[in-house]
């Protein structure tokens, strides 16, 4: 098995592939609805597989269609952060060393997540 890429690889991936295929990037505001798009595609599914809700007669789906939808959110995701100039593995650093300081206490001591 390949080593998994680092965030910084992805970015280079999804850049190069813009380049070669893509042949440019979209507009930020239009990678920003497209990131609705997708997200609500996601939430569409996770409705249906984990919520109250339930497929149209022909139209089920599974897990292997929720990690396709969450690969196209990460691909624009990964987009945004390349036109706009972030690091998106320095900015998820950033944000796992904040939530481990702001929410250890609190998560350790809430009796909801206890099992």
């Amino acid at each position: 098995m390949a080593d998994a890429a680092s965030l910084k690889d992805l970015q280079g991936q999804v850049d190069e592939w813009i380049r070669d295929v893509g042949v440019r990037y979209y507009c930020e505001l239009t990678n920003t609805a497209i990131l609705a798009e997708e997200v609500g595609e996601v939430s569409r599914l996770m409705a249906r597989l984990y919520g109250d809700q339930s497929f149209k007669a022909g139209h089920e789906k599974g897990l292997a269609d929720v990690a396709e939808e969450l690969s196209d959110v990460l691909f624009v995701v990964i987009c945004l952060a390349n036109q706009t100039g972030i690091d998106l593995q320095e900015a998820f650093d950033l944000a796992m060393d904040k939530r481990t300081q702001r929410d250890r206490e609190r998560h350790a001591s809430n009796p909801k997540l206890k099992s």
